[in-house]
């Protein structure tokens, strides 16, 4: 069987909303767990926290394994329902729902379930204060709220915003975002909720009543430059697999498609069982650390679909079948990113079919 794995660490999912709660002792948690999780199971993280007041997802597929699998928690719909069947399905399956975009009021107002079997509906009404994405025009906010609060179907409404650049503590955009949603929302007592993970660790005033972590809870830091060890976040997901081949290089040697890399010296080149084909990044520079015996060592040679290639140099003890930790425990998966041009974000979903997935118990 081949070697590559990713182990996912429930226990360190679990502390982290433990810290999440610690950085936001007054705020309610509504967990993030789109995308598969972040690419560490849906239902299997879900299983693993019924203290957090509600679950967020992006889209009704995701909502409905959830109910399908018995998670019981508040569900919340964060891009909000695509069409009247799918707002009968919020129904269907009891769940809450963004309210963004004029469609989803003009669907709420005429379905024809609500007018003749009223059933009371918590809703997200979302203002755009900055980031130009989702979410009403404050110039419509004051019509869409109270269009809302006149239907006999609605139970609550909560007032939400996304942050757009909360992970730059330098940049001014976040204050002024707060400044806007502050001013279209302070005459009004409703739940209010616009902290992400960034939010969370780095922005108290953005706290209010609901917090949104989303990265943080898999480990990872959400600020520029940070890992998640800086917030005392434990990763949840380990990728690892195995040297299945060491070479003996002589000087001027090259490794790997386009000879991209020649030895300078005598040296040994690991071969490592994974590639771009199972979600290691295909752009991952020369020098992006691999972890194996506690050391690390660099990248070498281009990254292929089914495996990669490392420098072990001549002196350290390295035998076939050596465990390598390509991201996790002891080598932070943004440390990677950074080496790769990219995000943690792209690596932690970006993990294929063809890895084995291993959830430890709590």
């Amino acid at each position: 069987m081949r070697s590559t794995k990713a182990i996912i660490d429930l226990s360190a999912i679990q502390h982290n909303l433990k810290m999440v709660k610690q950085f936001a002792p007054k705020t309610q948690v509504m967990a993030v767990v789109k995308a598969d999780a972040y690419g560490h199971g849906i239902v299997k993280v879900s299983q693993q926290i019924p203290e957090s007041d509600a679950i967020a997802v992006a889209c009704m597929d995701e909502a409905i394994t959830l109910r399908n699998a018995g998670i019981q928690n508040e569900i919340i719909l964060l891009e909000g329902f695509f069409s009247q069947n799918e707002l009968r399905q919020v129904l269907e399956y009891n769940l809450q729902t963004v309210i963004h975009q004029e469609s989803q009021l003009n669907d709420l107002i005429q379905i024809s379930e609500l007018k003749t079997k009223p059933k009371k509906l918590t809703l997200w009404l979302k203002v755009d204060s900055g980031m130009n994405r989702l979410g009403f025009e404050l110039k419509e906010f004051s019509r869409v709220y109270h269009q809302l609060k006149n239907l006999p179907w609605v139970d609550s409404i909560n007032l939400m915003s996304h942050l757009a650049c909360a992970d730059d503590i330098n940049n001014p955009l976040t204050q002024s975002q707060v400044k806007r949603f502050n001013e279209i929302t302070q005459l009004l007592d409703e739940p209010k909720s616009m902290a992400n993970s960034a939010g969370v660790v780095a922005w108290p005033e953005t706290h209010f009543n609901w917090v949104r972590p989303g990265i943080i809870l898999y480990g990872c830091s959400p600020m520029i430059g940070l890992t998640g060890e800086h917030h005392q976040l434990k990763p949840a997901m380990t990728l690892q697999s195995k040297l299945f081949s060491i070479k003996q290089l002589n000087v001027g040697d090259t490794v790997g498609y386009g000879a991209s890399w020649q030895a300078k010296q005598p040296t040994r080149i690991g071969v490592i069982a994974i590639g771009y084909g199972d979600g290691y990044p295909r752009h991952a520079k020369e020098g992006t650390p691999v972890l194996i015996n506690g050391k690390l060592y660099p990248l070498v040679g281009k990254v292929s679909m089914d495996m990669i290639t490392v420098d072990l140099g001549m002196q350290d003890e390295v035998a076939l079948g050596t465990e390598a930790i390509l991201w996790g425990k002891g080598l932070p998966v943004e440390t990677v990113a950074q080496h790769a041009d990219t995000i943690a974000y792209t690596l932690l979903c970006g993990v294929t079919s063809r890895v084995r997935f291993e959830w430890l118990d709590v």
